[in-house]
């Protein structure tokens, strides 16, 4: 009888190097954290601080723009002014008395209004006033439809009619009420203007596509020429086009507003300076982005500088790491993932603060609040790349100890 021997089962593989996979290192790297709450509040902070300068500073910048942008979009951008520009000798020139009524025959014309200055004639609260303090207000003949022309409307009492524009009384524009002290329209308010009184019918609005008129004091043309010896020549002339037309009338409007001399005219579209303005207004952001720069930089050096201490401290956690089976990579992986998270709750906190800020400031102001995307983004890209440089030598330092160096302090 054969007797055959049993097979001997294989040799077990040998076994492969330790892995710790990232949710176990998180959890390994919120634990550091954690038992060191304060240190790594504080630390965190400066990176908050940063991320928040900076998510404030572009959303703040395009919160504004968006509203100056609603804004000339409820306008309209269908404005065209034609302003008295320079002479052949270089003086001012004189725009027609005609010229409002020529403009107003160019095809596509829906509205026209116009304004004329009434030069050596300042306005002030009474006659007791120096005469010196003119508070840079301006005395303007009107024509009656400007409110609706250019935007704005009456804030307090009423506008000029056929009557009240031929006798003495005026108009304050939104600025020139506030520095004459003027918030509202009582029976009899009257200002002095041209060496006699000047009863007051209304307060404006802001116009914000022709600031101009914010500080102007505006009576009627027959008023300015009874009382105040104007000379009837209008210096602005707004008219609102039809969309389609807007740009061939603009071509137009220098030569059908001074046929003699169409070069002594100045033609302008007021919604453009404004888009103008809505893009210029990132131009100081260059210096608020520095200061947020400024302000990451500290809280990065603030995490080096706990990740060294935290390296110093917790010898004899790495030594008994290492004892236990943990590799050079292991350790360097769990002090990089405690610098990358310390500025990431940072970052979190920065955005959050950033976002806050700009939303309280939007509302305070009738903006919507728009946080462009390159703000979190950028702030949370930012915070982890500080992260990881501010924990790069600390981790490092601490992957290089022996695990007989780190029990020493067992």
């Amino acid at each position: 009888m054969t007797t055959t021997a049993a097979p001997v089962p294989p040799a077990p593989p040998p076994p492969g190097p330790a892995r710790l996979r990232p949710a176990d290192m998180a959890r390994l790297a919120a634990v550091g954290l954690r038992t060191r709450k304060l240190r790594a509040s504080l630390s965190a902070l400066g990176i908050a601080i940063g991320v928040a300068a900076i998510t404030a500073v572009l959303g703040l910048s395009a919160s504004s723009q968006a509203g100056l942008l609603a804004e000339i979009a409820r306008l309209g951008t269908n404005l065209l002014t034609v302003q008295d520009g320079e002479s052949i000798t270089g003086g001012t020139a004189e725009l027609p008395v005609a010229a409002p009524g020529m403009i107003a025959r160019l095809p596509g014309v829906i509205q026209v209004q116009d304004t004329g200055t009434v030069n050596n004639v300042n306005a002030f609260r009474s006659p007791l006033i120096p005469s010196a303090d003119t508070n840079a207000l301006t005395v303007d003949a009107t024509s009656l439809g400007l409110p609706a022309t250019v935007g704005t409307s009456v804030a307090r009492g009423s506008y000029l009619n056929r009557a009240t524009a031929r006798e003495p009384v005026a108009v304050l524009g939104a600025a020139a009420a506030q520095r004459l002290g003027i918030d509202r329209i009582f029976p009899g308010e009257r200002i002095w203007a041209g060496g006699m009184w000047f009863y007051l019918a209304g307060i404006l609005r802001p116009a914000a596509l022709a600031p101009e008129i914010d500080s102007s004091v505006l009576v009627g043309y027959p008023s300015a020429r009874k009382y105040l010896r104007f000379n009837g020549h209008p210096t602005t002339i707004y008219l609102r086009a039809a969309t389609a037309a807007v740009t061939r009338v603009d071509n137009l409007l220098a030569a059908q507003a001074n046929p003699e001399n169409p070069g002594e005219v100045d033609v302008s579209q007021p919604s453009a300076a404004l888009t103008a303005q809505a893009e210029a207004k990132g131009a100081f952001d260059t210096l608020f982005l520095g200061l947020g720069a400024v302000a990451l930089l500290v809280g990065a050096i603030g995490v080096a500088n706990i990740m060294v201490i935290s390296v110093l401290e917790r010898r004899s956690e790495i030594g008994l790491r290492r004892a236990l089976g943990a590799t050079r990579n292991h350790i360097r992986a769990q002090f990089l993932a405690e610098a990358i998270l310390l500025a990431l709750a940072g970052g979190a906190a920065g955005i959050a603060a950033g976002a806050t800020a700009t939303a309280i400031y939007a509302h305070a102001k009738g903006w919507a609040t728009v946080i462009p995307p390159v703000a979190w983004a950028g702030g949370l890209t930012a915070a982890i790349v500080i992260g990881a440089a501010a924990g790069l030598l600390p981790a490092l330092r601490a992957a290089r100890m022996s695990p007989t160096q780190a029990l020493w302090s067992l």
